[in-house]
């Protein structure tokens, strides 16, 4: 297939041809992918700049995306690719194979560097999903860190970059720079840019941003970061974001409350309990969706407001085929009970001829996980309705969920996502908090967005 860029996708490429330190911040669905790999093809045959990339991804993306991309555009015919996935044996013969690009999933990244004995000579490291590498404390991020010296060329990928605020950006741009923008240690960043917020004695629990911190911030990053809105640059099926609520009778209401009140629930026979704010939340939720695990494993039901909620709306779609994100193993198995017991037919999206299914518009309801599948696929031929079960506080996976519909291709002209929420419960928190982490995400987006024709070549990123 021609590849006809858009202005801003030729405005990227550019970029990260220009900038051997890239952050190149997307939304979903703007063809992160298509503008890496034209980049590389410019720096490889026609600047000589590099023969030897590693692109780090997520694994279905790895799998998936990169090698398809590469073999859908003319003009990346000539690149050759090779995909280290799979046992320890197929990565080893993946990365001695001659190739100009080779693709890893992120989990192996210490493997490769620590345990693999291969010499690390990559020109240019391609880091897809930038935002898994936020902890400065996790193995890949430590583990890639020592040979980031060693690269010349390092691009970092994402739509969401500071998906829980501004501390994840230290890890995420240290590994781009080397520490020369945020600093090279964590409690530099922090006495800098944030002050303690909850506190119990010494402990911190958590940061707060100091006043004007976020602006300089901004500032310190703006001239290796270009940030792009897909609704600023692509036409995009409307969005509805609407929500479905649902109602506790007294009795179940009671349980609600006391387990919000009291961290306890006595019921015959069993006992819960939620040690912490962490527990306590998870359990919270469990009871909105309708049943939760007890200490020892098993699982109690509580209600099926959820359920009726989610077969009435699938009775609306009239047939058209639906997206249903769960959270827990339990929704999983009641959602999966309910629709055998009403002969609706359904499959759980987690493996490659099921997707392929699903796009092929042969599967009427589709059941996924956000943490799965939620980078890097292309769901939007299949359908245009998402419902979401069960909430997850992580901004990062429900956005990524929702962009494989609502996104460039999609074939209806209105995405609907449509969340079913208890009333008066957990639920509601959650839309609000994944709102409010997304206002600072935004804020970020916004202050570095690139103004196509009239930021570039004026030096203002």
């Amino acid at each position: 297939m021609k590849y006809s860029p858009h202005d801003y996708q030729t405005y990227a490429i550019r970029f990260i041809e220009e900038h051997p330190v890239a952050a190149v911040l997307l939304d979903m669905g703007m063809g992160k992918s298509s503008i890496t790999l034209t980049a590389i093809e410019d720096l490889i045959f026609d600047s000589f700049e590099i023969s030897k990339v590693l692109i780090i991804a997520p694994l279905r993306v790895a799998r998936h995306t990169w090698p398809e991309e590469i073999e859908k555009w003319d003009h990346l015919k000539g690149l050759r690719y090779s995909m280290a996935v799979g046992t320890a044996a197929e990565r080893m013969a993946a990365l001695r194979a001659d190739a100009d690009i080779y693709i890893i999933n992120r989990e192996n990244v210490p493997w490769l560097i620590q345990d693999s004995g291969l010499p690390f000579d990559y020109d240019m490291v391609v880091i897809d999903e930038l935002s898994s590498f936020k902890s400065w404390q996790s193995k890949r991020f430590r583990a890639l860190m020592k040979m980031r010296p060693k690269v010349k060329r390092i691009v970092g990928l994402t739509g969401t970059p500071s998906s829980n605020g501004f501390m994840d950006l230290f890890a995420e741009f240290k590994l781009l720079d080397m520490g020369e923008r945020l600093g090279k240690f964590i409690g530099w960043y922090r006495n800098a840019f944030f002050r303690p917020d909850r506190m119990n004695g010494p402990v911190v629990y958590s940061y707060k941003l100091l006043p004007g911190a976020d602006q300089k911030i901004y500032d310190r990053i703006s001239d290796i970061t270009i940030s792009m809105k897909n609704t600023d640059h692509l036409k995009m099926p409307e969005l509805i974001s609407v929500s479905e609520k649902v109602y506790l009778d007294d009795a179940e209401r009671d349980k609600y409350q006391t387990m919000m009140n009291e961290l306890v629930l006595q019921l015959p026979g069993k006992e819960i309990t939620a040690a912490n704010a962490a527990a306590l939340s998870g359990k919270l939720l469990q009871m909105a969706n309708g049943a939760m695990y007890t200490d020892d494993g098993e699982v109690v039901r509580i209600h099926d407001r959820k359920l009726d909620a989610l077969e009435d709306l699938i009775e609306a779609a009239n047939g058209k085929p639906v997206l249903v994100a769960y959270w827990y193993k339990h929704d999983l198995k009641r959602i999966e009970e309910r629709l055998t017991n009403r002969g609706i037919p359904f499959e759980r999206m987690d493996s490659d001829s099921s997707i392929i299914r699903w796009n092929k518009g042969e599967i009427p309801v589709a059941l996924i996980h956000p943490a799965s599948a939620g980078h890097g696929l292309n769901l939007q031929q299949g359908g245009n309705t998402l419902i979401w079960f069960g909430l997850t506080w992580s901004l990062e996976l429900y956005q990524q969920t929702v962009a494989r519909l609502w996104r460039q291709g999609q074939q209806s002209g209105t995405v609907v996502v449509q969340h079913i929420i208890t009333a008066g419960t957990i639920d509601e928190r959650v839309m609000k908090a994944l709102q409010d982490k997304d206002r600072t995400q935004s804020a970020l987006i916004e202050a570095v967005k690139a103004e196509i024709g009239g930021a570039y070549g004026k030096g203002r990123l």
